[in-house]
C-alpha cells in the first residue's frame, strides 16, 4: 500500500455524502469464467443528493450476444447498495464481497444497436436474468483515501476523491432466460466516492485483466483537455502489486472509431512487459449530462478482451471513455 493513501476496513462501508449535488458512491465488479468466454460486469453508483442510482449490468455471452440492463432507479439515501434489483454486500472487509442482480435483461444480437439506446430499450427483446457472484481477494487493496489534498487520485480529484480496487477470485452464476453458465474464474472490483460527472474525464484508456497463473493488471492512461497525460496502474505478479513507471498504448481502430486491438508496453521497477489485447466484443455505450451550457455527451466503449502476456492468456476489460465534442471523439485516434 502506498504511503499516499489510507485504507482501513471501514472504507469498505458507506460514506456520508458531502454537499456537492453530484456526490457519487459506486461499486463495480467484473468476473469471467476461466475456461469459456462468458462473463461481464456490474456497477451501482448512488447519487443520493440527486435522488437516484446509476445501475449497469453488461454480460458477454458465449454465442456473441450481449445481455444488459441500464437504469436510474430512485433512492432516498446512501445507506447501502441496493436499487433496481442490483445489490452489493461486504462479507469480510478487504477480503470478500458479493454482488447480485435479479431482473430483466435486454438481449442485444448486434452490439451496434447500443448506439441508439432509446430504440433498443423501447423495443429490444428481454429475458429474465440473474447474476450472482462472490469476489475473494487475490491481491492487496490498491488505493484508498488520499492522505492530503496534494495527492492525485486514480481518475482525478474532480471524478472521485476516494478510490480503491482489487483483483479477485470469482465464483458464481449467470442465468439468461432458460440458459445458465457457471462463473469459476477471476475478476476485479473497485469502490469510489466523492463528486463525479462522467464528463470530467476528457479521455482515458483503461485495461483490466486476470491470467490463469494468478497474475493480473490494471493500467490507465488519462489525458485532460490541456493535453496533460498521466499514466498509472499496477501489474499483479505473484500476489503482489508492482506500480507502473511508464505505459505506452497503441490502438487499432475499426471504421466506426471503436478500439479493436491494443498493444501495451509496461515498465515497473522489476520488469518490462509487452501485453496485447484483442477486443472480442464491444458495447458502445454513452452518458449524457445536462448542464447550464447544454448537453455534454461522453462515449464509453466497454470491450470484453482477451489479453496475452508472454505465454499467459487471460480475460478482462478494455474501457475507452472520451468526451464527444462537435460530433468528434476527443481521444481518437490516440
Amino acid at each position: 500500500m502506498s504511503d499516499k493513501f489510507i485504507m482501513r476496513p471501514e472504507h469498505e462501508l458507506m460514506h456520508r455524502p458531502d454537499g456537492s449535488i453530484n456526490f457519487n458512491e459506486s461499486v463495480y465488479t467484473n468476473g469471467f469464467d476461466a475456461t469459456s468466454p462468458v462473463g461481464g460486469w456490474m456497477r451501482l453508483g448512488n447519487r443520493a443528493n440527486e435522488g437516484y442510482a446509476e445501475l449497469s449490468v453488461c454480460l458477454y455471452l458465449p454465442d456473441g450476444r450481449i445481455a444488459c440492463q441500464f437504469q436510474r432507479p430512485t433512492i432516498g439515501s446512501n445507506d447501502g447498495f441496493a436499487a433496481g434489483g442490483l445489490s452489493y454486500t461486504v462479507n469480510e472487509p478487504l477480503r470478500s464481497v458479493s454482488m447480485t442482480y435479479s431482473g430483466d435483461l435486454i438481449i442485444v444480437e448486434n452490439p451496434d444497436d447500443l448506439r441508439d439506446p432509446g430504440a433498443l430499450f423501447a423495443k429490444g427483446p428481454r429475458l429474465p436474468g440473474l447474476v450472482s457472484w462472490e469476489h475473494i481477494a487475490k491481491s492487496p487493496v490498491h488505493g484508498g483515501e488520499p492522505v492530503d489534498d496534494t495527492v492525485q487520485t486514480m481518475y482525478g480529484r474532480d471524478f472521485s476523491l476516494g478510490h480503491f480496487n482489487q483483483h479477485s477470485r470469482v465464483k458464481g452464476e449467470i442465468r439468461v432466460g432458460e440458459e445458465s453458465w457457471t462463473i469459476d474464474g477471476h475478476g476485479w472490483r473497485d469502490h469510489s466516492w466523492g463528486p463525479r460527472y462522467w464528463q470530467a474525464i476528457y479521455f482515458y484508456r483503461l485495461f483490466i485483466a486476470n491470467f490463469a497463473n494468478g497474475d493480473g493488471l490494471m493500467l490507465l492512461k488519462i489525458t485532460d483537455k490541456a493535453g496533460h497525460v498521466r499514466r498509472t496502474g499496477v501489474l499483479l505478479v505473484n500476489g503482489q502489486y508492482e506500480e507502473i513507471l511508464d505505459l505506452e498504448v497503441s490502438t487499432d481502430w475499426t471504421d466506426k472509431q471503436d478500439p479493436s486491438f491494443v498493444r501495451l508496453g509496461v515498465l515497473t521497477a522489476n520488469r518490462k512487459a509487452r501485453i496485447d489485447g484483442e477486443i472480442l466484443r464491444l458495447a458502445p455505450l454513452r452518458n449524457r449530462r445536462k448542464t447550464d451550457d447544454g448537453i455534454l455527451v461522453s462515449r464509453i466503449a466497454e470491450g470484453f478482451t482477451r489479453f496475452r502476456w508472454g505465454e499467459q492468456v487471460g480475460y478482462g476489460m478494455t474501457e475507452y471513455i472520451e468526451r464527444i465534442e462537435d460530433g468528434k471523439l476527443a481521444g481518437f485516434p490516440l
